[in-house]
């Protein structure tokens, strides 16, 4: 007899009390198996794939896809494969086929040994049985945000192209190429046809976005940091030429072969040593028991800018790295944030923050704290710009680094001697490579 289990919206990470769905990788009907990716969701840190925790038959989905979901509350019920009870004795379910393969946990205890399958989709068995294929619009299309969203930029029908991702998913291989495969039309050119923007309303021109997800989370965080952290800005403009040819010679070394070796790579490192000898700037106020918490540790936080919005991923214990490590784990960081994949863990326990504004062409800013730190640093564009340099105007390559600090914590003395500390190491960066722990 059916025997039905619901699976719980579980915290997937500290404190979080909701999550989005964003898309289901199954459907009712679906056979599943243990630890099979069963549908993504987005919290307030990151969006995230869960695994099945039961393997069986899928009997419910209880949210639509944009549904918000407390945490605790049922998402899915499956009816779940169990042993048979034949005259008195067990009969144990049937075996696991031998092809099955470690499938990661991102919700558990750890590996589980699993076979990620599905159930042909309708359209696929309805070719293997002769019937009728149905059309595009009833075709349910796998495809995650950034996919979707590159689809939406290059004018592409999801249904309409191949599907080479992981159970049948679409990848942005798949859209580029039906993009360059789109026959063009012949004839004579015409002027172009401005359509109606799809995601504006017509009547009045305007588009509302729901603030939920990462962009709620991140307002929220950003107002309570503005209205309970005192915020000091101070600024610096820097002649960087000798940091960017480092940064060059750098990348022809043995040691960062197969690494990227940016201009950000040998801020952080400043900021690192600045850090130890301004130890103080890497800290937290903590109200409750009115204590100032030093760390000694350096959990460096790099704010991206994510299809979904801002997020401030860390890398652990970064002043615990050389510099080769320090580039592979920035580089990790940097792409993991751009696929949407950062786990929310890696958004937590940050100490101090850098924002690379120049990236965009902007010279610099006044960050706002990430909450629960002391300090932000911001780096804006390098620009060739006139410079005096030994007596003489000479066109160098200069930037400017703004330093946002909590003035509980951070007097005026502090932050300008930490701020001017790793302004004078990206002038003369040499001394700083002499560090590699």
């Amino acid at each position: 007899m059916p025997r039905i289990k619901e699976f719980l919206l579980p915290d997937l990470g500290e404190g979080l009390t909701e999550a989005e769905i964003l898309h289901w990788l199954v459907a009712e009907g679906d056979t599943v198996t243990l630890n099979q990716p069963i549908v993504e969701v987005e919290t307030a840190k990151a969006a995230v794939e869960i695994p099945s925790p039961y393997a069986g038959l899928v009997t419910a989905l209880h949210h639509a896809e944009g549904d918000t979901v407390d945490v605790g509350r049922p998402i899915i019920s499956f009816d779940v494969d169990e042993p048979v009870i034949q005259g008195g004795d067990l009969v144990p379910s049937a075996p696991k086929p031998d092809d099955e393969e470690k499938i990661s946990v991102l919700v558990g205890s750890g590996p589980k040994s699993g076979k990620l399958t599905r159930r042909p989709r309708k359209a696929e068995a309805a070719a293997s049985t002769g019937e009728p294929t149905p059309v595009l619009a009833e075709v349910r299309v796998l495809a995650k945000p950034p996919v979707r969203k590159l689809a939406r930029e290059l004018g592409v029908d999801l249904r309409a192209v191949g599907r080479s991702g992981p159970g049948g998913s679409v990848t942005r291989a798949d859209v580029r190429s039906a993009a360059t495969d789109r026959p063009e039309s012949s004839g004579a050119a015409t002027a172009p046809v401005l359509a109606p923007r799809p995601d504006f309303d017509p009547a009045t021109r305007e588009q509302r976005i729901p603030i939920k997800g990462v962009r709620k989370a991140t307002a929220a965080a950003m107002v309570a940091s503005a209205f309970t952290a005192p915020h000091v800005t101070e600024f610096v403009m820097v002649d960087v030429t000798p940091m960017m040819e480092l940064a060059r010679r750098l990348k022809t070394h043995d040691d960062f072969a197969g690494l990227k070796v940016s201009p950000l790579l040998l801020v952080a490192r400043a900021l690192i040593l600045g850090v130890r000898r301004h130890p103080m700037v890497n800290s937290a106020w903590d109200e409750a028991a009115q204590e100032i918490v030093v760390k000694d540790y350096v959990n460096l936080g790099i704010a991206a800018a994510t299809p979904r919005g801002l997020i401030v991923p860390n890398v652990k214990d970064a002043g615990a790295l050389s510099l080769p490590e320090l580039a592979g784990a920035l580089e990790a960081l940097v792409a993991t944030a751009r696929d949407g994949k950062t786990a929310p863990a890696d958004m937590q326990h940050g100490t101090i923050t850098i924002t690379n504004v120049g990236v965009f062409g902007v010279d610099g800013g006044t960050p706002i704290l990430n909450p629960g730190e002391a300090a932000i640093l911001c780096f804006g564009a390098v620009r060739e710009q006139p410079w005096v340099h030994n007596g003489e105007i000479a066109v160098r390559q200069v930037t400017t680094l703004a330093l946002s600090f909590d003035h509980r914590i951070v007097d005026g003395q502090l932050g300008s001697e930490f701020l001017a500390d790793i302004a004078a190491m990206l002038a003369d960066p040499w001394r700083m490579v002499e560090f590699t722990r």
